[in-house]
Formats: C-alpha cells, structure tokens, sequence
C-alpha cells in the first residue's frame, strides 16, 4: 500500500536479493543457522581489569550486546529488513530482550528493547542496558510492551486473534502506527536471548514473521572444552562460549555476513577495541528523501552565509 515507512528507509537491493525477497516471501523461509563459538579468556580478563581499575563490572550479555551494535555500525547493510518483497534499512541500531522481573519460576518476564547510533562505546552500552533492566526489573509496569499486551488480552479471544491479525497486514503495508511500532520488541534488528542466565546451552531461536528481527542470537552458558592451543597446535583446556544464530538470509550476500558475524567474534575476543567511540563513515549514513532535502538546504545556506561573509571581507578590505 505504501512504501515508506516510519522505521526505515527502503534501499536498493541487489537484484538476485530482491528477486529472493519474492521466491521466499516469510522471514522462516528464509532462515539460516549458525553455531558461533569464542573463547572466554579475554572476556574474562576484560571484565576483571574494568572491575579493578574502573569498579565497573561487566556481564558477557552486555559484551555481545555492545559487540553487536559495534558490528551493525561497521557493517550497515546487515542492518536491513524486508517487508512485503521490499528491502528497508533500519533508522537506527534495534536491540531487543527478554528481562525476568525476578530470578523465579512465577515471576514474570517482560521484553524491551533499546536503540543505538552505533557510536556507543562499551561503557554508554552498558549503562544504557544496566538502565533499562533496573526499569523493568520488580513490579514496575511501565512498559510500553507489557501495557499493550494486556490490553489485548483483555479482550475477547475472538477480537485479540482479529486484532493481531489486523496489526499484522497494516505492518506489511507500512501503515502500522510509530507508537505501536516503538512499543514492539518484533521491530527491532536483532533480538537476543540470555539462555546462560538460567545456566542453559545455546538454542537456535526462529525469527519472528512479524515486525523486522533480521537476527535472533541465542547466548548459552559457557563451558570448559578441549581447545586446540593456535601457537603450539597442541590440546588444552579452555573456557568456549557458543552463540546459536539465525539470520535472515535475504537481508545481504553470504560473503556479507560472514565479514559481519567475525567482527562479532573479533570484539568478544577482545573487548578493548569497543571502548572508543566509533566515528560512522558519510558514506554508510543512510538519507531519506526528507533528510536529503534537508541536508543539501542547510548546505546550501551555510554557502550562502560563506559567500556573504566573504564579500564583506571583500568590502571592509578595500
């Protein structure tokens, strides 16, 4: 119905891609698992060093969680997602997860979910997510998911399936309302779940078929494992933490996504390269047709401004 929407801005694909978006019109056709697996010991000594020199403590969820918006700045065509056969690049950096409101079977579980800029240093990261958890944790009600899903549950069986089912068809036709947009953890670039906070292995969790989850990364607990030493060649006991991913395999080439999940890898291995800054190319910010309008007036008066600075100089000169 429409092709704009209010969460991305559709992009030209690669034709094979786009044809693909049709061949393979549901996010479960098209899913692709992977076992990630990294070492723990620079985490490990990453978590220690902060928590002595710093008094800052980090978790591995919030390790990944930064790892990954470091790796969507980096690599910004893996931030996409399809729509009714149509490609679209996120606004901005989506994460979403699972928060148990108490560390007990009855105790119930909220979802939330968090936007970065992608230049977020691991410390911005964690204080973002240590933030939102505290949020949510307890009997606070103010989430904005939670709220609509009791709302809906309110209501008859009958109306909650028509009501979903409604919400479902305006998504695809891009005429969804922002707030229930903004409320949704389904609309998001990657959901994540913390199996290892209930001391469970990696799963392989499906991506959901409504909103815009283009990767799903199941955290599982660590374990010590035979390990092969890179220097010696020779076995050695070693810390692995394993990662199930399901990606959406529509969204980039395979070479794409491969450059993309090693730079995941790369980071967890080594959590100091996250605690700087990162600087986002021009080339990779992505501009609606709004945002460039706007961008070429505002250069185009700052010239404007510059050439009648000049000219007074010009003036006062002689």
């Amino acid at each position: 119905m429409f092709r704009n929407r209010t969460d991305g801005i559709l992009e030209t694909s690669d034709p094979i891609l786009n044809i693909a978006t049709h061949i393979m019109p549901h996010r479960y056709d098209a899913m692709v698992n992977f076992l990630l697996e990294s070492r723990c010991e620079g985490m490990d000594e990453y978590i220690k060093k902060t928590n002595d020199e710093k008094g800052v403590h980090f978790s591995y969820m919030e390790i990944l969680i930064a790892a990954i918006v470091r790796m969507y700045a980096q690599k910004p065509l893996l931030n996409r997602f399809v729509m009714n056969g149509r490609v679209y690049r996120h606004d901005g950096i989506y994460v979403s997860f699972a928060v148990k409101k108490q560390l007990t079977e009855t105790a119930p579980e909220t979802t939330v979910k968090l936007k970065f800029t992608g230049r977020e240093n691991i410390f911005e990261v964690k204080q973002m997510v240590d933030d939102i958890i505290y949020k949510n944790k307890g009997n606070a009600d103010d989430n904005e998911t939670d709220n609509t899903a009791k709302i809906l549950s309110k209501v008859p069986n009958g109306v909650t399936k028509f009501a979903v089912n409604f919400l479902k068809w305006m998504d695809r036709h891009n005429c969804l309302p922002k707030k229930i947009i903004e409320a949704s953890p389904f609309h998001t670039s990657c959901f994540i779940t913390n199996m290892k906070s209930i001391s469970t292995d990696y799963v392989y969790h499906h991506l959901y078929d409504f909103g815009t989850t283009g990767l799903f990364v199941g955290l599982g607990k660590e374990r010590m494992e035979a390990v092969v030493n890179t220097e010696t060649n020779q076995l050695e006991p070693g810390k692995v933490l394993k990662l199930g991913v399901v990606i959406d395999e529509r969204i980039c080439d395979g070479f794409y996504y491969a450059k993309s999940i090693k730079l995941i890898r790369k980071f967890l291995l080594n959590p100091e390269l996250l605690e700087e800054n990162y600087e986002i190319p021009e080339s990779d910010i992505l501009y609606s047709k709004k945002q460039l309008r706007k961008k070429k007036n505002a250069e185009k008066k700052l010239l404007k401004q510059q050439k009648l600075e000049q000219k007074k100089l010009l003036k006062n000169s002689d």
